[in-house]
């Protein structure tokens, strides 16, 4: 009698139990269905990253083997760090590592000073029309082919048809240039390029962040007699500063990765300008295609990747340090 009274108290307390649990399991089975169109909606996007990001990094093997298409991929001799060997005893590792960071390091200094500023001033524009118009007008060339640039780059800089060799500095008393064989123009013309043509869409990115700010921010400190610079300095700034880090920190994981076409097709490919213009996507190329190296040129991806993924720790753990609330991770 008392085992059986015992046995209904433990039923008793473990019914409610039970409840939660289905009451549990059905809002889960709610969610599922109120969420699965989302998910059917990031399968194609998920596949995609998978297929183009994931599943090449099986190659990288390629990077420690000897390869012979004869004999496949997994066929092939194992050589360890070789590849890597002869590329770090050629000049070339010091060259196109120097380029690649000189250059990208310039072009990020230079896009979040100049994006920002032109940020703020389409910030000013009061006229709907006219703020459409000058954001269409800057975005423009961010949308523009690499090969178009090149060719538009050519038509400028040209040796015989040329409009700097044509018309400007025929202007100035100065003798035509032969562009495509001196190379120390060549870093000021591809900062340039790249400014004109990248910082667009970095505008883009910091105006929206500033149209985000709520305008009671400025209503005050203009009644507090604040002028135009102050109000920048003292609540634009700060405010959209988790955006620029978050910016900056994202350029410098990938200070190791070059615009391939501007390197290689806005200069033609000019083997005079080779010291100046060849960064590791070029070099990669070149040791794929003309030298038929597939292991060295992989083991200069996989130093580009490895460098890269440690400058954004570094960088991250560095903006941790200073304001853990801008930091990525």
């Amino acid at each position: 009698m008392e085992q059986t009274t015992g046995n209904k108290g433990k039923v008793a307390a473990a019914a409610p139990q039970q409840a939660k649990q289905v009451a549990k399991s059905n809002v889960k089975k709610k969610q599922f269905k109120r969420y699965l169109p989302l998910f059917l909606m990031m399968l194609p996007g998920l596949a995609y990253l998978i297929i183009n990001n994931y599943a090449p990094m099986f190659g990288l093997i390629i990077a420690f083997k000897n390869i012979n298409f004869a004999q496949g991929i997994w066929g092939s001799e194992w050589i360890g760090l070789q590849n890597f060997e002869y590329l770090f005893k050629t000049t070339d590792a010091y060259i196109i590592t120097r380029n690649t960071i000189l250059y990208n390091g310039g072009f990020i200094i230079l896009n979040l000073v100049i994006a920002v500023g032109i940020a703020i001033l389409l910030n000013e524009i009061r006229s709907k029309i006219m703020a459409r118009f000058y954001q269409s007008v800057v975005l423009l060339p961010f949308l523009i082919s690499m090969v178009i640039v090149s060719y538009l780059v050519y038509a400028v800089l040209s040796i015989e048809t040329g409009f700097m060799n044509k018309t400007v500095l025929p202007l100035l008393g100065l003798d035509a240039i032969s562009w495509y064989s001196e190379a120390q123009y060549w870093p000021y013309i591809l900062t340039i390029v790249h400014v004109w043509k990248s910082v667009g869409f970095y505008c883009v990115v910091y105006l929206a962040a500033i149209i985000g700010i709520d305008q009671e921010y400025y209503e005050a400190a203009t009644l507090d007699g604040a002028s135009k610079w102050q109000q920048i300095k003292s609540i634009t700034l700060p405010l959209i500063s988790p955006v620029i880090t978050m910016m900056t920190l994202l350029a410098i994981g990938r200070i190791f990765y070059s615009d391939f076409g501007l390197f290689y097709q806005v200069p033609m490919d000019a083997g005079a300008l080779s010291d100046t213009t060849n960064v590791i996507d070029t070099y990669v190329y070149r040791g794929l295609m003309q030298l038929g190296d597939i292991g060295m040129s992989s083991a200069a991806g996989l130093y580009q990747s490895l460098v890269g993924f440690i400058l954004v720790l570094l960088a991250n753990y560095i903006v941790r340090k200073i304001n853990k609330d801008n930091a990525l991770f």
